[in-house]
């Protein structure tokens, strides 16, 4: 299965869903990085104010940040690969660079054929 790391802009917390004002782009976020762990996939999320030595140690990171300052965070890499930078990508092309089947819609997505959870 894939791993998929995510380098986030510091953040007070690692899923930045906290404090008195929250984008609420990041509680979407962290709730599909949640769908993607129980599809198996391998998750590393990264907190440039807290773990900065995780940026230091890929190349690549780097690089895009010196190129693309903060523009280039979130920045997504799946299989060592960059995917995505500057925007949290939606369920739908993190399943697609993962490999995972194609999520359910958002309306009764809980929903089999056994009936509703």
């Amino acid at each position: 299965m894939a791993t998929l790391q995510v380098f986030d802009k510091p953040m007070c917390c690692s899923t930045g869903i906290c404090g008195p004002q929250v984008d609420p782009v990041l509680p979407k976020f962290a709730s599909d990085l949640a769908w993607l762990k129980d599809q198996g996939v391998a998750v590393e999320r990264y907190n440039l104010a807290q773990q900065p030595q995780a940026f230091v140690a890929h190349a690549d990171v780097t690089d895009a940040i010196r190129e693309n300052h903060e523009h280039a965070l979130p920045l997504v890499r799946v299989d060592g690969q960059i995917v995505c930078k500057g925007v949290y990508p939606a369920r739908e092309m993190l399943a697609a660079w993962c490999g995972v089947s194609k999520p359910l819609a958002a309306s009764g997505a809980c929903c089999g054929p056994a009936g509703c959870c």
